[in-house]
């Protein structure tokens, strides 16, 4: 087995702000950061709550559209973003995945 070193700082490629300039205009910057990322423990009926007031923060949004792609391609596994939950996140995905196995195994 071949190992290859990390690459250097300066080796590695420029973050492309086209990437993720969207973010500057995100209606959870001027508001309470916590209220989209879970607390260690946090149970029901708690997290619904906030993840509910999020959600009520993403429905405004400008970007809206932008972050929930942005979460779904980088199956980014915590938080609320783009209005949707973890949980909503990972039903999607799973969907996806699902369809993906469905069309290979019908295909091949």
């Amino acid at each position: 087995m071949t190992q290859t070193a990390p690459l250097r700082i300066a080796d590695r490629p420029a973050a492309i702000s086209s990437d993720w300039e969207w973010q500057l205009d995100g209606a959870c910057r001027s508001g309470d950061g916590d209220l989209f990322f879970h607390p260690y423990g946090e149970r029901e009926p708690s997290r619904s709550r906030r993840e509910r007031a999020a959600q009520a923060i993403c429905a405004r949004c400008p970007v809206l559209l932008e972050c929930r792609a942005y979460a779904l391609a980088v199956e980014e596994p915590y938080g609320v973003w783009g209005g949707l939950t973890e949980t909503a996140r990972s039903e999607i995905l799973a969907g996806r995945n699902r369809y993906r196995l469905r069309r290979h195994v019908n295909v091949s």
